[in-house]
């Protein structure tokens, strides 16, 4: 079958489901209950993962079902006769979060899994947030069902079902189906002949909830490979799910990482040829020779489609579950696509808006100047609506739109306004605290090694800065010598011709040092005033020296005009200027 762009394409359509949870949720043997085929990269090959128990990779595995009843119609007019859940069985393991985050960027529904007997533990909430960035729906499998006593069972499903509800109302994913499930009765060590309860009814609950993905077969061809291993005589086979485009056989292809072209000889789909594949499908794909272990995991694309990129400009959002502030200068490990590194943050917002008026909604845009942050800034609480009893709604906390600059340690290839998350990843993995610190979408990277010289002075991020000082004297009608305004080690030629306030009204300019002791002259284009000459006067005057011996010193009557005047100076520094100029409007 041919679609729109002439692509020619399966008859099945590909739905992807996202198998996530808690290490020992009983994941792998739930998508084991569930599926008739596997694929190359399923259920746990990867040898330290068998040796451990546990899911260290993506794993994938696919079944074929008669298309639902609300789906008929809709698929019978784009070509599609059958349906394929493929089950991308997510690793749960606390240090490889970056493994979860490569998963949830091709999935069409999330299948939460969560020991009945534990509730929700700290991955199976990072599962959740990861869930809510990258996938529209959810279902919730409560495991391990068969270790409840049977006369209790029941009425723990229930309790365990109103907490996860519970935990949820806040999210995307409120009212979201949940239902209970034995994928391995028994345990891990029971035998395979045990059957597994619930799954018939998980099964025709996920067709109600499938829906038609939009795919888009325009564009330039990305692929996430996951998999990777040669077939002597024929070539090497990547296998992955497609991100965004299509392919067909005798295309070229680019592997950023390798810098190397190949051109695809052949095409499968589970184990059945196909001369094509487009955005959602889940391929295996033969390309001429090279060496496998090169490429464990990465991306493949049109050739020349992708960037290496140095640095970045993201929209950034904190994730409301990280505890603590987000610094500018901090470290992060930064995922972007199917990579992990660390990176350097810096925040910054939309110039201050004036009193009164709403915060500036434009984008991001390199001719704008921005306000540098310290750090992220958490918004006010504010009331939403209400019910539909009158009643008000809970209040939601709403961020000020802000950005990001994200320096790697080490460069990146991905493609533009990719999914980015940054967490701290080092943090204790027995702690109960979620590692998933900000996430947002890559706006401008930087390709050039050399970006702090030749493109970071475009950004124009400003930090204002204000200094007060006092007025020490009048030396005449035009000028006064003022202190305090500077370190006695400041060189006071690079604030030569910035305006200065003084606090009777005055403006006037800095015209250089005066000695050696951070003192500067201050020229008053207009002149001083009357007033301020006779309170600069009354404040010069010197201090009575004391009488005779034995004698207190003479008091002078307290003066309300003798307050020092004082010297105020704003101006902008931009932060990436390699020239560090100090900018007043």
């Amino acid at each position: 079958m041919a679609n729109a762009g002439g692509v020619q394409t399966s008859s099945t359509l590909n739905f992807n489901i996202g198998v996530l949870g808690h290490i020992d949720s009983g994941k792998t043997s739930l998508a084991k209950a569930l599926s008739t085929t596997a694929s190359t990269a399923a259920f746990d090959k990867n040898p330290q993962s068998k040796e451990r128990g546990i899911t260290l990779d993506l794993g994938f595995s696919s079944f074929t079902v008669d298309l639902p009843i609300h789906l008929k119609e809709q698929c019978g007019q784009a070509g599609y006769e059958r349906l394929q859940f493929t089950l991308v069985d997510c690793p749960g393991h606390a240090s490889l979060i970056r493994t979860i985050i490569g998963g949830a960027q091709i999935i069409d529904l999330m299948l939460l899994v969560v020991d009945v007997m534990k509730g929700v533990q700290t991955q199976t909430a990072e599962c959740l947030v990861i869930g809510e960035m990258a996938c529209p729906r959810m279902v919730v499998v409560l495991n391990k069902t068969d270790l409840l006593p049977a006369a209790k069972r029941q009425g723990a499903i229930d309790k365990m079902s109103k907490r996860l509800h519970k935990t949820l109302e806040n999210t995307r994913f409120h009212g979201c189906p949940i239902i209970p499930v034995a994928a391995k009765p028994g345990g891990p060590e029971a035998p395979d002949t045990e059957v597994a309860q619930g799954v018939p009814e998980l099964i025709e609950l996920l067709k109600a909830q499938t829906y038609l993905p939009r795919r888009d077969p325009s564009g330039p061809f990305l692929m996430a490979v996951d998999h990777c291993f040669s077939i002597r005589g024929q070539g090497t086979v990547m296998t992955g799910t497609v991100l965004q485009g299509a392919v067909s056989i005798n295309d070229s292809i680019e592997i950023p990482a390798l810098k190397v072209t190949r051109k695809v000889k052949s095409m499968q789909m589970f184990h059945k040829a196909v001369s094509s594949a487009m955005q959602g499908d889940r391929v295996g794909v033969c390309v001429t020779q090279f060496d496998p272990k090169q490429l464990e995991r990465g991306l493949v694309c049109t050739p020349e489609s992708l960037r290496t990129i140095y640095a970045a400009v993201i929209s950034v959002r904190k994730i409301a579950y990280f505890k603590g502030a987000l610094h500018t200068r901090s470290k992060f490990h930064i995922t972007v696509g199917h990579e992990t590194v660390m990176g350097r943050v810096t925040f910054f917002r939309h110039a201050p808006s004036e009193p009164g008026t709403e915060p500036d909604p434009a984008p991001f845009q390199f001719e704008r100047e921005y306000l540098y942050q310290e750090e992220y800034l958490i918004g006010q609480p504010r009331q939403e609506g209400g019910d539909s009893d009158g009643k008000p709604a809970a209040p939601k906390q709403q961020d000020e739109k802000q950005w990001a600059l994200l320096e790697f340690e080490k460069p990146v290839t991905c493609p533009r306004l990719c999914l980015v998350i940054g967490s701290k990843l080092d943090t204790d993995i027995h702690s109960n605290t979620c590692r998933l610190a900000f996430h947002g979408v890559l706006l401008e990277g930087f390709e050039e090694k050399n970006y702090p010289e030749c493109s970071l002075p475009r950004l124009r991020v400003y930090k204002s800065k204000h200094k007060e000082g006092q007025v020490e004297r009048v030396a005449d009608d035009y000028t006064v010598i003022g202190r305090n305004l500077f370190k006695k080690e400041t060189n006071i030629q690079l604030f030569v011709g910035l305006k200065v306030t003084l606090s009777t009204g005055e403006r006037g300019v800095i015209e250089g040092g005066f000695g050696q002791s951070g003192k500067m002259k201050i020229r008053i284009p207009e002149g001083l005033s009357a007033e301020t000459k006779l309170l600069l006067s009354a404040a010069s005057r010197k201090k009575p020296k004391g009488g005779s011996k034995g004698e207190p010193a003479k008091e002078e009557e307290p003066k309300t005009d003798s307050q020092p005047i004082s010297i105020q100076m704003s101006f902008k520094r931009y932060v990436f200027d390699p020239h560090k100029k100090m900018v007043q409007s």
